[in-house]
């Protein structure tokens, strides 16, 4: 039975008020994405999420891992995820965090794919063109996808800016197809 893809809205949810209430919301940030490199290892994941093992078994490898290099709370969050047999939601936990701790603080997320890796210098004059067309202090996501051929696209919420060299030739054909009817 498939799990509820509400789930980690709701965990990330109750995660944010406890940051909040405590102030410590960087910090849950931090070792939420800790915990989602350390526990996501292929040997890691092999381990906690395999129902034939022990739970002791499972969480005791879990504590060796986090324990004193995420703040106790997220060890207690990634702990009981894996108690519940949900430990596979903590990406998605971890995302819906950041997100949520983005809206709070006013920053737009934008996701930048270019056909080939950006500088340093690119990235940043991306960025500054995406926050004085969103008006807001950005959090820039780079990926790579070389079918683009040249150029990039820029996701920001459910907007598309398509400038790349694929999208020009496929805009392009639709304009010859509709010429030719």
């Amino acid at each position: 039975m498939s799990r509820p893809s509400t789930a980690p809205r709701r965990y990330a949810e109750a995660a944010f008020e406890l940051a909040s209430r405590d102030g410590t919301l960087d910090e849950w940030r931090a070792g939420l994405d800790l915990a989602v490199r350390l526990v996501g290892d292929a040997q890691v994941r092999q381990i906690v999420e395999n129902p034939a093992r022990p739970a002791a078994d499972r969480q005791a490898v879990i504590d060796r891992l986090l324990r004193g290099r995420v703040p106790d709370p997220v060890l207690n969050l990634v702990r009981l995820l894996a108690q519940r047999g949900r430990i596979e939601t903590l990406p998605a936990v971890a995302v819906e965090y950041a997100r949520r701790l983005n809206r709070a603080r006013g920053i737009v997320e934008a996701v930048v794919v270019s056909a080939a890796p950006l500088t340093a210098d690119e990235a940043t004059a991306v960025r500054r063109k995406v926050e004085a067309m969103a008006g807001a202090s950005v959090e820039l996501r780079t990926e790579v996808d070389p079918a683009l051929i040249g150029g990039l696209t820029v996701r920001v919420g459910d907007q598309l800016l398509d400038a790349s060299v694929r999208g020009r030739l496929e805009r392009l054909r639709d304009q010859l197809v509709m010429g030719t009817r």
